[in-house]
C-alpha cells in the first residue's frame, strides 16, 4: 500500500532523512522506531505531505504522492493520530468526531461510523456532550483515534501513541486497534519499542534519519542487540 525508495528530506539545511526506503503492505501493522531525534516525526510529515522530498518516491498503492498537498493526501485515505492527541479542548466528544468526518468518504457513512467508534471506545459513548478538555489523557488518545477513524482511512499513522499514558489504558488502545487490522493498514511511529514490536507484523529502527535495522516484528523482539540498546535487557 505505501512504499517510500530512497527518500531524502530536509529541514533548513539539516538534512533528516537520509535515503529512507521502507514499505507497509496492505493489510499489514508496521512499526517505526527510534529515539527522538531519529528522524520519526520528518518521516510522517513526508508521507503526509506537510515536509517536502528532496528526492526520492512516496507511493500510495503504486502512485507517487511526495507532491501532493496534505489535504490531497487525505482524500486518498491518509489519516493520522498525532503526537499530544491534539483534540480540540473546547468543543465537545461529539463534534471532535464531527470534524474527523469532514473528506467526502466521511460524510458519506457518518452516522454508520460514529457508532462504531462509539462502540469502540465505550469510554466515550456516554460523554458525547462533554468537552473533551475534560477527558482524562487516555480518553484524549481514543477520541483522538476515534476522529481519525471518522475518515474511513486505509492508511492510519499512529504518532507516539503510548506517550504520556498508564501501561494499563496503552495495552486497552491496543486491544481496540487490534479489533479494525482486518479493514485498516496501519504504521505504528512509537518510542515504546516493547509494545510496538508486540503490536507490529514489521518494524524498522532509524537513527539519526537511517534505517539501520529491519525485520519481522516477532524476530525483533528477540534479538540480543535490540534487548540491550531498546528494552534495557
Amino acid at each position: 500500500m505505501l512504499r517510500l525508495e530512497n527518500v531524502e528530506a530536509y529541514i533548513g539545511e539539516n538534512r533528516v532523512l537520509r535515503g529512507i526506503s521502507l514499505g507497509v503492505p496492505k493489510g499489514s501493522t508496521v512499526a517505526v522506531l527510534g529515539a527522538n531525534g531519529a528522524g520519526k516525526s520528518s518521516l510522517i510529515r513526508v508521507i503526509t505531505g506537510i515536509l517536502k522530498t528532496a528526492a526520492g518516491k512516496v507511493l500510495l498503492d503504486g502512485t507517487e504522492i511526495q507532491n501532493l498537498e496534505p489535504h490531497g493526501i487525505g482524500r486518498l485515505g491518509v489519516a493520522t493520530v498525532p503526537e499530544g492527541r491534539r483534540v480540540f479542548g473546547d468543543m465537545s466528544v461529539a463534534d471532535n468526531l464531527m470534524m474527523g468526518a469532514y473528506l467526502p468518504r466521511g460524510r458519506k457513512h457518518l452516522s454508520e461510523t460514529m457508532e462504531e467508534v462509539l462502540t469502540l471506545f465505550p469510554a466515550l459513548k456516554g460523554r458525547t456532550a462533554q468537552r473533551a478538555g475534560t477527558l482524562s489523557g487516555g480518553e484524549q488518545q481514543m477520541l483522538a483515534i476515534g476522529r481519525a477513524l471518522m475518515s474511513r482511512p486505509t492508511l492510519l499513522i499512529l504518532d507516539e501513541l503510548s506517550l504520556g499514558l498508564a501501561p494499563v489504558v496503552v495495552q486497552e488502545i491496543y486491544r481496540v486497534l487490534a479489533t479494525v487490522r482486518n479493514r485498516i493498514t496501519m504504521l505504528l511511529v512509537e518510542q515504546s519499542v516493547d509494545m510496538a514490536l508486540k503490536n507490529s507484523t514489521y518494524a524498522y529502527i532509524l537513527e539519526t534519519g537511517n534505517v539501520v535495522k529491519d525485520g519481522p516484528s516477532a524476530e525483533l523482539l528477540k534479538d540480543p542487540k535490540i534487548k540491550e540498546a531498546y528494552l534495557g535487557m
